[in-house]
C-alpha cells in the first residue's frame, strides 16, 4: 500500500513513578490541583504518534511515508527512521526550531500524566496534499498533530477523494465539536482508546450509535487489556488483547494496535484478524520501553500469531513480502 502517516514527530521523556496517581489526587479538592511527582528514572527515547505508527508498518513489511515538520536536531532520528524502512522524504526540517517533545509519567497502575511541546510540530499546518507527486495514495493516517493541520489534512483528503484513518485522540481536547465532526464524517476508518470515544461523544454531540456508523468501513475502540472492538459491515467485532511476556510501558501501544489493523488491511484480511495483527503489535509495543523499543521480523510475528490465534494460512501473504 501507498500509506502517509501524518501526525506528531518527537523526542520522548518517559518517566516512572513508584507509587499511584490516584493515592495523591485529592477529590475534593480537583478545582487546584498542585502535584509533584519524584519519579525514579527518566529515559529519552523516540517518538510522536506518527513516527510510532510508521516504524511498526515499517516492521510489517510496508515502506510508509512520515509526512510532518521536525527541528534541527532530527538528523540522527531521520537515520533511524530510514534504516528501518521508514521514508522520511515528506518530512520537513524546521532549521530554527527544536523536534517536538512529549514528557510522561507512568504510574505503578499504567496510568499516564502527560505534557506535549509543539516546537517545530506547529509548522505541519504548513504542509498540504495537494503539493504531493505521490498517486496513488491508498491511505493517509491523520493521527495527533497541530490541530489545525489536522483539520486542513481531513479537508483535502475529502476533496482530492483520498482516504483515510482519522486518529484526533490526544487532540481532542483542542479540536471543537464542529472540527471533529467534519473529520469523523469523512473518514474511511476511526481509531481511538475507550476513554477518548466518550470525549468525542460529548464534544461532538453525537450518539454511540452516530459515531459507530460514521466511517465509511469502520470504527474501532481499543480498550487495553480487554481488547478492542471493531463495528465494521453492520457487526460487531469483539477482538481479544494478546497477553504480554511482561509489562515495560504503555506509551505507544495504541500506535502500533494502529500499523497491524492497517497491515492486516492492506493483506486484505477479515476485521477479525486484521483486528488480532493490531493486538499482537500492541503486545510488542508493550512489552518494551518507548513506542520504537522493539523490534521483530515479519517470520517473528507470525510465529508469535499463531500461537494465539488460527488464520488458516492467512498470514503467510506476509512472510511473503
Amino acid at each position: 500500500m501507498n500509506i502517509i502517516v501524518t501526525g506528531s514527530i518527537s523526542y520522548d521523556y518517559l518517566m516512572r513513578f513508584p507509587g499511584r496517581f490516584v493515592e495523591h489526587i485529592l477529590p475534593d479538592q480537583l478545582h487546584r490541583i498542585s502535584l509533584s511527582f519524584l519519579v525514579d528514572d527518566m529515559r529519552r527515547q523516540w517518538g510522536g504518534c506518527a513516527a510510532n505508527i510508521a516504524y511498526n508498518l515499517a516492521l510489517l513489511g510496508e515502506r510508509p511515508y512520515l509526512m510532518g515538520t521536525v527541528g534541527q536536531d532530527f538528523s540522527e532520528y531521520r537515520q533511524w527512521l530510514e534504516a528501518h524502512g521508514v521514508d522520511t522524504s515528506l518530512t520537513r526540517e524546521e532549521p530554527d526550531l527544536f523536534t517536538a517533545s512529549f514528557f510522561a509519567n507512568t504510574d505503578l497502575d499504567g496510568n499516564q500524566i502527560c505534557s506535549f511541546y509543539t516546537g517545530a510540530m506547529a509548522r505541519a499546518r504548513e504542509l498540504s496534499f495537494r503539493t504531493l507527486n505521490l498517486h496513488p495514495v491508498d491511505l493517509v493516517v491523520i493521527s495527533p498533530n497541530d490541530p489545525q493541520a489536522m483539520v486542513r489534512y481531513a479537508a483535502e483528503c475529502q476533496e482530492l477523494g483520498i482516504p483515510y484513518l482519522y486518529d484526533p485522540s490526544q487532540q481532542i481536547i483542542r479540536l471543537s465539536g464542529e472540527e471533529l465532526r467534519a473529520g469523523l464524517w469523512g473518514c474511511d476508518l476511526l481509531v481511538v482508546n475507550g476513554y477518548e470515544f466518550e470525549m468525542l461523544r460529548q464534544k461532538t454531540g453525537l450518539s454511540t450509535e452516530e459515531i459507530h456508523a460514521a466511517p465509511a468501513r469502520a470504527c474501532v475502540v481499543t480498550y487495553g487489556a480487554d481488547g478492542s472492538h471493531i463495528w465494521a459491515d453492520g457487526r460487531l467485532y469483539e477482538i481479544p488483547a494478546v497477553p504480554p511476556r511482561h509489562v515495560a510501558d504503555p506509551t505507544g501501544v495504541g500506535d502500533a494496535y494502529r500499523a497491524g489493523l492497517i497491515k492486516g488491511l492492506a493483506l486484505g484480511l477479515p476485521w477479525d484478524l486484521a483486528g488480532r495483527m493490531g493486538s499482537l503489535a500492541a503486545t510488542y509495543a508493550l512489552e518494551n520501553p518507548g513506542g520504537q523499543g522493539h523490534f521483530y521480523t515479519p517470520a517473528d510475528f507470525v510465529r508469535r500469531f499463531r500461537e494465539h490465534f488460527d488464520d488458516g494460512g492467512r498470514l503467510d501473504g506476509l512472510l511473503a513480502e
